[in-house]
């Protein structure tokens, strides 16, 4: 097909949207390790999770078998007052760089959340108000999450209590008020409101929080209130089953111009867009039927998969929650106060932990001052403020591409643009004011995190 006959937006219709969820653990030769019960180091069982999470969310979370797993009605229809999400072809960006390169981004900034998070956000609502519960828990960084959860349990009437991270509560008091208007009470953590919070404050004195804090004091509350249950929106099985929307829908349309990506990029925090993202591609590797370059780009400041070890490790700073096998930088590692909040935590997606380390994705970690120049380049020629944790992947894009200019290869590129940077005013205006600092932790500050790693038994490991 001719390349003039590629439209700038590709869209699917409602019919040719996905109707299953794509689970990679089906496909996967090796399994990730399962979660472990922090006091009997057992793994965890579906009765176990059920007291934190919903019924049906602890059967998804424990589903390695099931490839795909059909999406209910209900939340396809309210996918669909969003969905599908357009591909884009960043034609004025391959012309600013003249580049051979071909340019695609998935957009998944057009809801009000302004982020991917809404894809698992409604469906962890749905089993919620399925279960006849009266509301749920969780944390936040950014607070892309918690603005969808927001959404999500107002559009269902149910209940949410939402623990910020300090830094973003304080970094973007916008972002807490659209939660606030969606009917969600928001909490700045660690606080004073759980047992965990005040133990974290009297170690950590004036720290700015990070989201292992924030989960361990979610938890707490789920479990402390009748009625209640815990969510989480990025890192679990069950999340990496719901973004998978994402990368089904950017195959389909990829698939719907005989378009073959080259290289795939998502920016990693916990793993959720990024997993959402490339998720299918994985599964066309591992069964034989395609060959792609796929990038994982984090922070430098948070550099998990880069400097991170694999080992099991709590999810959670307090360490109530189940232990994980993942590339972690320790559950008390507490990252600079940087602006792209969606990716300050301490470890990575089993799931993606199993395909990095099986050697089906590379990583790189990128500063936060390169990233903003990536993001402000972008921003003039595509017409759209990208949020920080996207821009981590629209850097490593921009690399690509000129690599294809220097080599004259005409490469096809596909990153995740996971939302909108309209929030996050605060830090284009110390990019702009060039007070923007870097911050990458030393050896001697990681050494301190793995010190917080769990001894497991060699058997487990």
């Amino acid at each position: 097909m001719s390349e003039q006959k590629i439209p700038y937006k590709i869209y699917l219709s409602e019919d040719e949207m996905p109707k299953y969820w794509y689970n990679l653990r089906g496909d996967m030769k090796v399994k990730p390790e399962p979660l472990l019960n922090p006091d009997t180091g057992k793994p965890m069982t579906h009765e176990e999770l059920s007291v934190v999470f919903c019924d049906e969310l602890a059967a998804q979370e424990l589903d390695e078998d099931n490839a795909y797993i059909e999406i209910p009605q209900e939340i396809r229809d309210f996918y669909k007052m969003y969905r599908p999400a357009p591909l884009v072809r960043a034609y004025c960006l391959e012309e600013k760089l003249q580049t051979p390169a071909k340019i695609y981004y998935k957009f998944e900034g057009n809801n009000t959340s302004g982020s991917h998070k809404l894809n698992s956000a409604i469906a962890q609502a749905y089993y919620a108000k399925k279960q006849g519960l009266k509301g749920v828990t969780t944390e936040t960084g950014a607070g892309q999450w918690g603005t969808a959860l927001s959404m999500a349990c107002s559009y269902f009437g149910l209940d949410c209590k939402v623990y910020m991270v300090k830094v973003s509560y304080e970094q973007k008091p916008h972002r807490r008020e659209v939660m606030r208007t969606y009917g969600a009470s928001v909490t700045p953590s660690p606080s004073m409101e759980t047992e965990v919070g005040r133990k974290i404050l009297a170690e950590h004195p004036g720290t700015t929080g990070s989201l292992g804090c924030a989960i361990s004091e979610a938890v707490e509350t789920a479990k402390n209130n009748e009625g209640y249950r815990y969510v989480l929106g990025s890192v679990l099985n069950q999340v990496m089953l719901h973004q998978s929307i994402i990368g089904l829908e950017t195959k389909a349309a990829l698939d719907k111009y005989g378009i073959k990506p080259d290289i795939i990029i998502g920016c990693a925090g916990g793993g959720s867009n990024l997993g959402g993202l490339v998720g299918p591609f994985v599964g066309e590797m591992i069964r034989g039927e395609a060959d792609y370059q796929i990038i994982a780009v984090e922070p430098a400041s948070c550099p998990s998969f880069t400097r991170g070890q694999f080992k099991y490790d709590f999810c959670d700073t307090g360490m109530i929650c189940p232990l994980a096998k993942m590339y972690t930088l320790g559950n008390g590692f507490i990252p600079s106060s940087s602006h792209s909040g969606g990716l300050r935590f301490h470890g990575m997606s089993p799931i993606l932990s199993q395909v990095y380390h099986d050697g089906y994705m590379e990583a790189r970690a990128v500063e936060q001052t390169e990233v903003f120049a990536a993001a402000q380049e972008f921003a003039r020629v595509e017409g759209i403020l990208p949020a920080p944790e996207s821009s981590h992947a629209i850097k490593v894009a921009i690399d690509e591409a000129m690599k294809c200019k220097e080599t004259g290869e005409e490469k096809t590129i596909v990153f995740g643009l996971t939302g909108t940077g309209y929030f996050d005013m605060l830090a284009y205006q110390k990019f702009n004011d060039g007070v923007m600092t870097d911050y990458i932790p030393t050896d001697e500050d990681l050494a301190k995190g793995f010190s917080y790693i769990p001894d497991i038994p060699k058997n487990r490991e």
